[in-house]
């Protein structure tokens, strides 16, 4: 066995064995995969194997569409050919008219990936697959390169081409520690001997949390049981002259395609079970779980009503095993938190049908430090250390139960929550407040008009419109107060702070003391990475704020550009602060009469300046910015002194008529002020210039991505960052949706909303550089259907931005 390579791959599933195939297709040949006993012989080998190009983002889709490509090439392969059943079609199966609104947009996010879908009616349905019944039927789906693959075959086609490319696969090689050395290599301890590796790989599938343990990692990644059954040889299908299509149903929980002359058919039963939490079995190998069909009973009959061959015919194998979910139901793909050159792919509960795009993804950032699209959707630093493995547990199970039963817009499922609250909770929560979840956070979305109120979520206008609509007045016409839970702040310490942030961010950083400024900073691709508030609290200490999302992720890439000498400190302050938004014209006026020993005049405390203070007997940090586009003040407020601060600022509100405002007011106004949330709207498949940033680059001095961001000035843009006006009143669009010129996809939505103060629908996204001009003609699908939409000036509420500085 080797004792030095570049990569070393643990797990031999479709996960290693794609990420190792990759990573030689990347011109990496010195790599290893390590498996504990033979390839496949985990989750993998007893995969239902379905591969369908349907994802709810963008980044899915395409990672599933270069699956079936290279599954189809792999088939077609005269030396080695696999079992692949190639366009046999799908039904994704609709019972309802939100159903089909949901439908509706997936399709148009997926002609933004090249990718085409149908949306049809009950009886084409019929028509298309013979067995099945339309009784409460109002569509489907149609995928047409729906398909399925032998599951052993395809990983050892994968590995017998990283082979011939000059990558090393070790069988019966179990991994017995983990060692990180000071320079950032690992050594991979087998009992087969030692590995020193620049980077290690856990593909350990459901045996993952072992390894993540060797390197004290805890993965949110738990098991389920999960079963199909194989039936006998069904009269209907012999008879037919071509294959029937695959089937997954929202509102009875369970899937089919064909095997041989009978069904497959899967369950996604109410009743489930997890799998492996108290520790797996060394021996667990090539295994499965006891049959227990008593469990899918419930499904089963609404099943048996749906595809009534099913009474007919014998059940031939059960099979039982344990697959891999996260809390989001996405997989782990991309840097482990907290770990140099440490990564992972693991938790895909979908593995045979995307894992040859997950492990094409992953190798490009191994080898390229970015992917091609934009991964945070399977980052691993999407979770942060609330996402323990009872919450997984938790959030698995509850998404199980809902696998074919995708998110409608704003829903929040309760399961493991609340996970992380501030002392505000319950004063807000009897204030009205209807929570959603910001990384584990709860944050409030809008303010309930009663106690009984209830949304009924859409992806058309809804009930909470009006309501959205009366917090955007209040804070346009008076003043109002927002908890922002869960905003990522760290304190960055060290004699020349702002010198050395100076060159990893593409913006000019702050010095003058008592001065905040919107700062970003790139990959070595010269493209967005992220996105950072800095605040200037005097010599050699600044606070940097970034999205709650970020929390994790902007650590490591700071981390990771510290200066070797120690001389730079970074102190986490998410668990510690809260911050307390205060908005409108009357925000100056309230906070002189909460605060009164310090002077919040225009004068003394202006737009975009910062000060250290003492309200409420608390010692807190201010600073005068806006995301809504109205005169606003942040306090970061240490969460001990959260209520008390609270309580003065409503008790001095009242003659203001302060009012409570959420996350949906907020999204509304932003859009209105062309405000970019991050991975949103920022994303690092673009450079600043492309998304619009361009006057926050300084281009006379140095800075990382600078020389690539540079070699793309002669090249021109890929796309172009633009704001667009809607002639649509029944429903925002949505990220994802495209948008179109005569007729053609020209771009993507990246957000939208209803802009309450200019009565306008909104929207932004990326366009095809010729589709830019202001007042251009374009269209954008909302809810499937092409509406008008122009460009138009990205701020569309106060240009001169006087409110925000009065």
């Amino acid at each position: 066995m080797k004792s030095h390579a570049r990569v070393v791959v643990i797990g031999g599933g479709i996960a290693g064995c794609s990420t190792l195939y990759h990573l030689t297709q990347e011109g990496w040949s010195d790599v290893v995969l390590l498996e504990r006993d033979e390839l496949t012989s985990g989750t993998t080998w007893h995969s239902a194997a379905q591969v369908t190009n349907f994802g709810a983002v963008q980044t899915m889709v395409g990672l599933k569409t270069h699956s079936i490509n290279l599954y189809k090439e792999l088939a077609e392969d005269p030396e080695y050919p696999i079992n692949y059943h190639h366009g046999t079609g799908g039904l994704r199966l609709a019972a309802t008219q939100d159903h089909l609104d949901g439908y509706a947009h997936f399709r148009s996010m997926a002609r933004g990936m090249g990718v085409e879908f149908e949306i049809i009616d009950a009886e084409e349905c019929r028509k298309r697959h013979p067995l099945i019944t339309t009784d409460n039927l109002a569509g489907a789906l149609w995928d047409p390169m729906d398909g399925d693959i032998d599951p052993a075959q395809l990983c050892q086609a994968l590995s017998r081409r990283a082979r011939n490319a000059g990558a090393e696969v070790y069988r019966h090689t179990p991994v017995t520690g983990l060692t990180q050395a000071a320079n950032h290599e690992w050594v991979v301890h087998t009992a087969q001997g030692d590995i020193t590796c620049e980077h290690v790989v856990n593909a350990g599938g459901y045996r993952c949390n072992e390894l993540g343990a060797m390197m004290d990692v805890v993965h949110p990644v738990a098991s389920m049981e999960h079963q199909y059954f194989l039936t006998e040889p069904i009269a209907d299908i012999e008879a037919l002259d071509f294959r029937v299509p695959l089937i997954r149903c929202p509102t009875d929980d369970f899937y089919s395609r064909q095997e041989k002359n009978g069904l497959l058919v899967g369950f996604y039963e109410q009743d489930c079970r997890t799998w492996g939490l108290d520790g797996i079995d060394p021996d667990f190998t090539n295994a499965l779980c006891p049959d227990d069909p008593d469990r899918v009973l419930p499904v089963l009959e609404n099943v048996f009503e749906r595809m009534p061959c099913l009474t007919e015919v014998g059940i031939h194998t059960i099979i039982n095993g344990p697959i891999t979910y996260t809390p989001d139901g996405l997989p782990l793909v991309g840097h482990v938190p907290g770990k140099r050159n440490a990564w992972c792919i693991t938790g895909l509960r979908a593995g045979l049908g995307e894992g040859g795009g997950h492990g094409w993804l992953l190798a490009q950032q191994i080898v390229h430090g970015e992917a091609c699209y934009d991964t945070w959707c399977l980052d691993p630093r999407r979770f942060a250390k609330y996402a323990d493995i009872d919450y997984t547990a938790l959030k698995s199970i509850e998404d199980y139960q809902n696998e074919f039963r995708f998110h409608m817009p704003h829903e929040h499922r309760p399961a493991g929550r609340p996970a992380r609250t501030t002392p505000l909770y319950d004063t807000l929560k009897q204030a009205g407040a209807e929570f959603g979840v910001v990384n584990g956070w709860e944050r409030a979305l809008y303010f309930k008009p009663s106690p009984d109120f209830e949304e009924v979520h859409s992806f058309r206008f809804n009930n909470t419109f009006d309501v959205v609509a009366r917090e955007v007045e209040a804070v346009r016409d008076r003043v109002g107060i927002m908890e922002v839970s869960g905003f990522n702040r760290y304190e960055i310490n060290g004699e020349g702070v702002h010198e050395w942030l100076d060159t990893i961010m593409c913006s000019r950083v702050p010095r003058k003391p008592g001065r905040v400024g919107l700062t970003y900073f790139l990959n070595d691709d010269g493209n967005v990475k992220g996105e950072a508030t800095l605040a200037n609290l005097g010599p050699d200490r600044v606070w940097y704020g970034s999205a709650a999302a970020a929390e994790l992720h902007d650590m490591d890439w700071l981390i990771e550009h510290l200066p070797g000498d120690g001389s730079i400190t970074i102190t986490g302050l998410v668990d510690t602060h809260s911050i307390l938004v205060v908005a409108g014209p009357e925000a100056r006026g309230l906070l002189q009469a909460a605060f009164a020993d310090t002077d919040w005049s225009k004068d003394a405390f202006g737009w975009l300046s910062v000060k250290e203070l003492t309200v409420a007997g608390h010692r807190i940090v201010a600073m005068a910015v806006s995301f809504s586009g109205e005169l606003a003040w942040e306090l970061h407020v240490p969460n001990e002194g959260l209520v008390d601060c609270y309580a003065a600022l409503t008790a001095a509100g009242e003659p203001f008529g302060l009012v409570h405002f959420g996350l949906h007011a907020v999204d509304s106004m932003r859009i209105e002020k062309g405000y970019r949330h991050w991975k949103a709207d920022l994303i690092t498949e673009f450079n600043p210039v492309e998304s619009g940033l361009e006057r926050f680059v300084k281009m006379d001095k140095q800075f990382v991505g600078k020389q690539a961001l540079e070699g793309m000035s002669g090249e021109g843009p890929r796309r172009v960052f633009v704001s667009l006006e809607l002639d649509a009143d029944h429903a925002a669009a949505h990220p994802g949706d495209s948008i179109l010129c005569d007729g053609k996809v020209a771009g993507t939505v990246t957000s939208a909303a209803w802009g309450h103060r200019v009565s306008r629908n909104l929207a932004m996204g990326f366009v095809d550089p010729c589709c830019v001009s202001s007042g251009q003609n374009l269209q954008v699908e909302v809810v499937g259907e092409p509406v008008p939409a122009r460009v138009c000036d990205p701020c569309r509420y106060d240009p001169e931005n006087i409110r925000v500085r009065s």
